[in-house]
């Protein structure tokens, strides 16, 4: 059994809700939250702000009849009152059900329905057309609530469910016994399911998973092992709000008095948005990490000539240096025994020799890519997907720490992540503190370091299960809490992972070999 145990761990509340209130009682004027207004100007709200947004909201769900263990559906892109309204919903006990603006008026249907959800937030009336364009399959469905503010209610002509704005129901929760929200906070057990996300139901019908408070606060009490993030420091939201791994970095801001800073995927937004609010950290998919590389590359080989020139060396010595140092460091991944101090010695000379270029090609190149991330990075974390090679090995020539994790929404959704202090290229890190990861081979045994099989994870951040589909759990997670993540990995002699492929992608050769098209198709991509 591979089992990774660390100090550190942090004394939070057991219920998000109430950490919430510890949050904007010990950091109350601190920011808790930054988004554009029609001017894109950043605005920015409190934590005491946003705690007495939500409790305001969540008497006005309280008046509609919203009440403990009640699904409501949320379907919105990243926005400050997505949060609110998030919170507004775990301050009464119930669930909320999220999916995002692009989905399908299918998709948003089949989660409403099948979660039972009498109540429902929307962004804005495109998706409320999505909705009445299935109403009749969406019997329990009473109430809907549109977030754009420029939604008029009047026009809207369901005939099946009434329709509230964003903004009545939080004025309605105005002058109201706030302490009435407080009791239904205190209420509230680590156990609670909080939210319900579907997965994409590729291979079948989606399934809802279910979250618990537990589920998600357990990567808040191991955050101060694994990265340094506290008061002040602030996030570059760009990932889907409703992922498991974008809701995970939402609650690891509230959980470490910082601010989350509202954008968009897109490079010029997202590259403008940062040298505006000067984010300290940002989570997001590998694909932003690799437009970002390739959109330098671009303008380099625009460029042409000396600089162009200047720039392949510098990053060439950048590559080799920052090897030597992993090197000297201990920080390489190793699958077969070998010795650290040979390892050292080997990597000593080229990064004493290399350390003056290293110097000059920070100052002439590599200043101006941190300057364009804002100045003020600590670094990414990467995840939902294998972050590649070439990628991670750019950004670590330019000196910018790029933290591989790795999970499920199953798992809410973090098993492992490259250590702030320790991080190993090639790897997703070791396993969480108090997170159990096994590999098991075809023959059904844990196999050794440097050997192939199937991941299976254990840990307080395991899903309670499928909603309603009680078969597909048992068939998930085995008698002894495991969870089968169906991935391929590889674990070093140290403990850390790397993620090889999915089990069943492997595809077997006539002479009986396995191969994973994974990392093939990484090769391919190399090439324009």
């Amino acid at each position: 059994m591979r089992k990774r145990l660390s100090g550190g761990l942090k004394a939070v509340e057991p219920t998000i809700p109430k950490l919430l209130r510890k949050t904007a009682s010990d950091h109350s004027g601190l920011p808790a939250q930054m988004q554009k207004d029609a001017d894109g100007i950043f605005q920015t709200t409190t934590f005491t702000e946003l705690y007495d947004q939500a409790r305001q909201f969540a008497i006005g769900l309280k008046k509609l009849g919203i009440k403990r263990e009640d699904r409501v559906g949320l379907i919105s892109d990243n926005r400050q009152e997505w949060f609110v309204a998030d919170l507004a919903i775990q301050c009464l006990g119930a669930a909320d059900v999220p999916r995002g603006c692009d989905s399908t008026a299918d998709e948003i249907t089949y989660i409403l329905s099948f979660s039972q959800c009498s109540h429902t937030v929307l962004e804005n009336e495109n998706q409320l057309e999505k909705v009445l364009s299935n109403s009749a399959s969406l019997p329990d469905l009473k109430e809907a609530i549109i977030i754009d503010p420029d939604f008029n209610p009047a026009g809207a002509d369901t005939g099946k469910f009434k329709v509230h704005t964003y903004a009545s129901v939080l004025e309605s929760g105005k002058g109201a016994d706030i302490a009435l929200i407080d009791a239904e906070i205190d209420k509230g057990e680590p156990d609670d399911v909080m939210t319900l996300i579907y997965t994409s139901g590729t291979t079948g019908e989606p399934k809802g998973v279910m979250l618990t408070h537990t589920n998600y606060l357990h990567q808040i009490k191991v955050v101060p092992a694994l990265i340094h993030v506290g008061p002040g420091d602030r996030w570059l939201s760009v990932l889907p709000v409703w992922h498991s791994f974008e809701r995970i970095m939402q609650y690891v801001a509230l959980g470490t008095g910082s601010a989350l800073c509202y954008s968009k995927p897109v490079g010029s937004i997202l590259l403008a948005d940062m040298q505006l609010v000067k984010p300290t950290w940002m989570a997001s998919v590998p694909r932003i990490w690799e437009s970002v590389r390739d959109g330098i590359y671009r303008k380099v080989n625009q460029a042409g000539g000396v600089k162009k020139a200047l720039f392949l060396f510098f990053v060439a010595v950048g590559s080799v240096w920052t090897s030597s140092a992993r090197m000297v460091k201990g920080h390489v991944a190793r699958y077969r025994k070998r010795s650290r101090l040979l390892d050292a010695i080997a990597g000593f000379i080229p990064f004493i020799l290399l350390w003056p270029l290293k110097a000059l090609g920070d100052v002439l190149v590599f200043k101006a890519i941190k300057d364009k991330l804002g100045g003020h990075f600590i670094a990414g974390i990467s995840g939902g997907g294998g972050l590649p090679a070439h990628v991670d090995a750019f950004f670590q020539a330019a000196g910018i720490l790029l933290l591989e994790g790795y999970g499920l929404t199953e798992s809410a959704p973090v098993l492992s992540l490259r250590l702030q202090d320790r991080p190993v290229p090639g790897t997703i890190g070791p396993a969480l503190p108090g997170t159990e990861l096994k590999i098991i081979g075809e023959d059904g045994k844990e196999v050794r370091p440097g050997e192939i099989g199937v991941l299976y994870a254990r840990g307080p951040q395991i899903m309670k299960g499928y909603y309603r589909k009680d078969d597909l759990t048992a068939e998930a997670i085995d008698k002894d809490g495991f969870l089968n993540t169906g991935d391929l990995s590889i674990m070093t002699y140290d403990r850390e992972y790397k993620i090889v492929g999915r089990a069943k992608d492997t595809i077997v050769l006539l002479g009986g070999e396995n191969v994973e098209p994974a990392p093939i198709e990484e090769k391919l991509k190399l090439s324009p």
